[in-house]
């Protein structure tokens, strides 16, 4: 596809704002298995290619990798499906990295958060549409007391990336009713990787946790 078709078909995309909408326009009419399964892969190859190539030519995931490895303190969150992503970064962030908080709502509350931010705090924050106004209201407060919020969406002009200081633009176009979680996926692996490889206990926290896994008998393995 050229750049003119990619474009139209995002701008497609976007359009269809909604599942329902989604799956009326393209998968109402009968299909076979293989060709449906087809169409897919192909859009899904396509997305993360292009979501891929986007990022090294702006230096977003540098940029924001570097933002969270400066931090004192890391700080996580997402709403709806988008606390998926969300907690597989605080995760994968926290095997590296000291003080990383996946902001919950519930064991760790957005209030008591927000009520001790610093100017060395970061609040990684990831909005997909349809945008949970949560995400937004906790990413302006943060920002407001002081703290930099580091943004992961799938717009440039999504709500989050007025208020984020560094901003992952992640296009999420996708051949079914559900929108693509595939670069999704993709750029929190690669911001994950890229802070945990800057960050200068990384090592010995790793080692220390394998130990302590081992120890605690956690994995069949061992």
């Amino acid at each position: 596809m050229t750049t003119g078709d990619l474009e139209l078909a995002h701008a497609e995309n976007r359009r269809l704002s909604s599942p329902g909408e989604r799956f009326g326009a393209r998968l109402q009419r009968r299909s076979s298995a293989e060709a449906l399964q087809q169409k897919v892969i192909e859009q899904e190859t396509r997305n993360l290619g292009e979501a891929l190539e986007r990022i090294i030519a702006d230096g977003s995931a540098t940029r924001a990798a570097a933002a969270v490895v400066a931090a004192r303190r890391r700080f996580v969150t997402g709403y709806g499906k988008s606390f998926a992503y969300a907690s597989l970064l605080a995760t994968d962030l926290s095997a590296g990295l000291s003080h990383v908080t996946l902001v919950d709502g519930a064991v760790v509350r957005v209030l008591d958060v927000l009520s001790e931010v610093s100017q060395n705090d970061v609040l990684v924050a990831v909005s997909l549409r349809r945008y949970r106004r949560e995400t937004v209201v906790v990413a302006r407060h943060f920002a407001e007391a002081g703290g930099a919020v580091v943004a992961i969406t799938d717009d440039a002009r999504a709500p989050l990336a007025s208020i984020a200081a560094e901003t992952i633009v992640v296009r999420t176009d996708s051949a079914s009713y559900a929108d693509s979680p595939t670069a999704v996926a993709a750029v929190v692996h690669l911001l994950t990787t890229l802070a945990t490889a800057s960050s200068k206990g990384a090592r010995r926290r790793l080692a220390e946790r394998d130990r302590l896994s081992h120890a605690l008998g956690n994995y069949l393995e061992d």
